[in-house]
């Protein structure tokens, strides 16, 4: 017995080579958060386009199909056509105000060199800071016995009606938006204005460039997947307009400051029919898809160094 070749024995090979364990591990960690995605967002997004074809009342047991009923049934309702209209609103005049203000912003702190670090919390504290809170604040101040109507009538000027005002109201809180935002569009602006070499600038000014050509030919053109990136995010942040509106204005006066995502609120949770709600929330979901990628095809432009 003793004599047998023991050598001869197979031994018991992997099962995975180590190559194949790390792809493994590697394809088990992103299938988690793949999963988690798909049933909370993926999945819910579907049913709502169900949702969106029936007569879904909350209180109702029956919800029959009804094909594109809520959807014409939308676009005859006023109300809907004005929140359309306010959306636009918000995000046309809150876009361009967060680029224009952030770039600027950014630009006058690159050019500091003591206690940016300081200005920099000063401007970014807003955009941590509660909206609810904020938006409070505001009307608080805007009041018609407020602190602004206060200063005006000091200067002998005439009381503004401001939150009150048809014509006023969603421009204030656009102005609200923007400052609230500021600092983030600030840093945003000044990661891209620190990824631009300054060979160029200095270029430029061995050919006699001035600061606006500077920033017309060096500044802009570098900053493009920057301002591509603000521009997407702002334009989804103002679609989804509704805390700020909400608490300043309630979609008053004479539904002049009502966006869409509040007018979804009001559908749901207020009148209980869900199918209208889930019928605008696939409008929006359809408006912030078109716009997003329109924005990503006209603003994008491939720049070399």
């Amino acid at each position: 017995m003793s004599g047998k070749n023991h050598s001869a024995v197979p031994k018991k090979t992997a099962r995975f080579t180590l190559k194949q364990q790390k792809y493994i591990f590697v394809y088990t960690c992103l299938l988690i958060p793949l999963l988690f995605f798909i049933s909370i967002r993926f999945l819910p997004t579907l049913y709502t386009f169900n949702i969106g074809f029936r007569e879904w009342d909350i209180l109702s047991e029956d919800k029959p199909f009804v094909g594109m009923y809520n959807y014409v049934a939308l676009f005859k309702d006023e109300v809907f056509r004005k929140s359309l209209i306010n959306t636009f609103i918000y995000v046309v005049f809150g876009v361009v105000g967060q680029l224009m203000c952030g770039l600027g912003v950014a630009l006058l702190l690159q050019r500091i060199n003591k206690f940016v670090g300081v200005f920099r919390a000063i401007y970014f504290i807003p955009y941590v800071t509660s909206i609810v809170a904020v938006s409070w604040v505001f009307k608080w101040i805007l009041m018609n016995n407020g602190i602004v109507n206060d200063i005006l009538m000091k200067f002998g000027l005439e009381a503004q009606l401001f939150l009150k005002s048809p014509d006023q109201a969603i421009y204030i809180i656009i102005l609200t938006m923007i400052w609230q935002g500021l600092g983030f569009q600030m840093i945003i602006f000044l990661a891209g204005l620190e990824n631009i070499p300054k060979i160029f600038y200095e270029a430029a000014e061995i050919d006699g460039a001035d600061g606006w050509k500077k920033f017309i030919h060096i500044t802009l053109p570098l900053l493009n997947p920057t301002i591509v990136f603000s521009a997407v995010i702002g334009s989804i942040s103002f679609l989804q307009t509704f805390t700020q509106v909400q608490n300043m204005t309630q979609g008053g006066p004479l539904h002049s400051t009502i966006s869409v995502v509040l007018y979804i609120y009001e559908l749901a949770f207020q009148h209980f029919d869900m199918g209208l709600a889930s019928a605008a929330t696939v409008i929006l979901f359809l408006i912030i898809l078109v716009i997003t990628i329109i924005q990503m095809k006209v603003l994008t432009k491939k720049f070399e160094y």
